[in-house]
């Protein structure tokens, strides 16, 4: 039996187990592990150590090694959000709704655990610890195939995790982690039927596009990031200035960063110049339109390419467009379904904004970095959902729930 099997099939056993627990139980195991990640940093560092001299042996640029680094801040910052999961609201067991039929049936439909998750992403290894705390406490297995950018790291963080699980009441093979570097341990993945209940993704979008593409396994797609914020004829320049710089520089090697800045003629030719020095000076190189390259002197030429690109990068876009038609078609063309954002003194343009933009989350005069489920009061999050079904933008505990009808009878036969 394969590795990708032989884990899947431990994660399963661990499945009625984990559904008949209790919020004090799980609470519990989550509170071990946080304390157990602080008391161990030591080790996960120089875990972490090995993967980022590897990265660099390999050329991995210095956002993605961002992305991937640890230290006793960063792991004391993942510790806390264990701390917050336990402090939410437990939903398995909620009641949802509850139906009385005229023949006497009483029907309860209850929130219920999804089973075994399978989590496939890339390099930063927070994401092993928020989806290990979002998966237990919802009494959910998860089965993790991280990269092997950070293989490393996940192997210690899971080691200290199974370590502490063998003193609580969760089986530690509810938490499985897929050590195989190759390609081919993700295919299998993809194809466990009957094992798997669900696939999660987060990574970029050509990791997104091959499970979505090739798993039979049921998938929530969590969508890559290519945001935007339009600044309108209206915008007031402070506020403007400080959400553009705040999309784009705060962290750009996540999702909801900002790729491409849309500014409307109007406000381009009074204000652009003087943004444009701003982004200078935080090192984000600009890619304009013709038109922003004749105010901005210095941008380089953007291309087709580049604005359906995520770069997680000091790299930005800038399109001059003529009007609020203009901009919605250029988010409607390029725009992944993830973060919008318009800033305007016009109710009428952010309304109408709001309305017309589908994505996941659309903002009205406030960065888009605030996409995150701590900042939606959702604690740590497995992804952010840029699909329809089942659930749509950052994904807390309810979004890995499922439900099930409780039907109370009395002797009730159909005729």
């Amino acid at each position: 039996m394969s590795e990708v099997r032989e884990k899947a099939v431990l994660a399963g056993k661990t499945a009625a187990i984990l559904g008949g627990l209790g919020t004090e139980a799980k609470n519990e195991a989550l509170l071990a592990a946080a304390k157990a990640l602080e008391e161990q940093a030591a080790e996960i560092i120089a875990a972490n150590r090995e993967d980022l001299e590897r990265g660099r042996q390999n050329g991995t640029s210095e956002s993605l090694l961002d992305r991937l680094a640890l230290n006793e801040s960063r792991i004391a910052g993942i510790a806390e959000g264990l701390r917050q999961i336990v402090e939410l609201p437990d939903p398995v067991g909620d009641v949802l709704a509850t139906i009385d039929r005229p023949n006497g049936l009483h029907i309860v439909q209850q929130r219920v655990p999804l089973g075994v998750i399978g989590i496939i992403y890339e390099a930063r290894p927070n994401v092993t610890v928020d989806a290990v705390g979002l998966c237990l406490k919802t009494g959910n297995a998860v089965v993790l195939r991280g990269g092997s950018s950070a293989l490393s790291s996940n192997r210690k963080i899971v080691e200290i995790i199974h370590r502490t699980l063998e003193q609580t009441t969760v089986p530690k093979n509810a938490v499985q982690l897929i050590e195989d570097p190759n390609r081919s341990s993700v295919d299998e993945m993809l194809k466990l039927n009957g094992l798997l209940d669900v696939v999660i993704p987060r990574g970029g979008s050509s990791l997104i596009q091959t499970v979505v593409q090739n798993a039979t396994v049921p998938v929530i797609e969590t969508g890559a990031g290519i945001c935007h914020t339009f600044l309108d004829e209206t915008a007031d320049p402070a506020m403007a200035e400080e959400i553009a710089l705040n999309a784009k520089v705060q962290r750009p090697s996540v999702c909801n960063s900002m790729e491409t800045l849309l500014v409307h003629r109007s406000y381009a030719n009074r204000h652009l110049a003087d943004l444009a020095e701003k982004f200078r000076e935080a090192g984000v190189e600009l890619r304009g339109c013709e038109t922003t390259r004749k105010l901005v002197a210095w941008a380089n030429p953007a291309t087709e390419e580049d604005y359906a690109t995520e770069y997680n990068d000091y790299i930005l876009n800038v399109k001059i467009v003529d009007d609020l038609d203009e901009a919605l078609a250029h988010i409607a063309r390029f725009g992944t379904k993830h973060s919008e954002c318009i800033v305007t003194e016009n109710g009428g343009n952010a309304a109408r904004f709001q309305q017309e933009v589908d994505a996941a989350a659309v903002y009205h005069n406030a960065s888009t970095r605030f996409t995150d489920g701590f900042e939606f009061g959702f604690g740590a999050e497995i992804g952010i959902s840029t699909q329809k079904l089942h659930a749509r933008g950052p994904m807390g505990l309810p979004a890995l729930t499922s439900s099930k009808y409780i039907i109370h009878g009395n002797g009730q036969i159909r005729k």
